[in-house]
């Protein structure tokens, strides 16, 4: 492979920052504004999914999309500062750079957020992409050739296997690594220390 071919995805929550306690802090104060009974502690036990996926469980069909936006104009002042980058990420991210190649990031989350919190951790990809879940990810992996994507959730490796890219999994997220590998990952990594090492041996390949 050339340099110039390499361009890497990362999915955001829980594999390049552990939103949990941003987002609990975020569901809680929906609740709190809401008068609805949301339980923040199973809710970020399942990041991953688009966050209409989780509403549907405590608000009613009409509201979902009113309490969708309700929560996106929240989170910015409850979850950025709340919200670490897990281990590794600033370097896996630089580790591309090195290698020569582009880092995008493709993530489910609303994409002015996904902004705000890489902004905040210091973490600069080339390109961030967000509202994409599972398969619909290959879009934005394929726009932006992407040959590896990284995420913690089997919705990223379907979105990496729909888009013919290698799917790194990170076992950081909801997903178990026997999951991932069942789900089709090409390899299964601790967390994103682990990266460097192996994107070296990769781009030798």
């Amino acid at each position: 492979m050339t340099s110039r071919a390499l361009t890497v995805g990362f999915d955001l929550d829980m594999t390049l920052i552990d939103s949990r306690p941003g987002i609990q802090a975020c569901y809680q104060a929906l609740s709190a504004r809401t008068g609805t009974y949301i339980d923040a502690d199973l809710a970020i036990t399942r990041l991953g999914p688009p966050l209409v996926d989780e509403l549907v469980n405590w608000f009613p069909a009409e509201r979902i999309d009113a309490m969708a936006d309700l929560y996106r104009e929240m989170y910015p002042a409850i979850a950025i500062a709340a919200t670490p980058a897990l281990p590794g990420a600033r370097e896996a991210v630089e580790a591309v750079r090195a290698a020569g190649g582009r880092a995008i990031v493709v993530t489910a989350k609303y994409e002015p957020n996904a902004q705000l919190h890489l902004e905040h951790l210091g973490i600069e990809p080339d390109a961030v992409i967000g509202d994409l879940w599972a398969e619909r990810k290959a879009e934005a992996l394929i726009e932006h050739r992407a040959v590896v994507y990284v995420g913690d959730h089997t919705g990223d490796v379907r979105g990496a296997r729909t888009a013919d890219a290698y799917s790194v999994a990170v076992a950081t997220g909801p997903c178990a690594a026997d999951e991932l590998r069942a789900a089709g990952a090409d390899i299964v990594l601790g967390d994103l220390t682990e990266f460097p090492a192996w994107l070296t041996e990769y781009a030798q390949r």
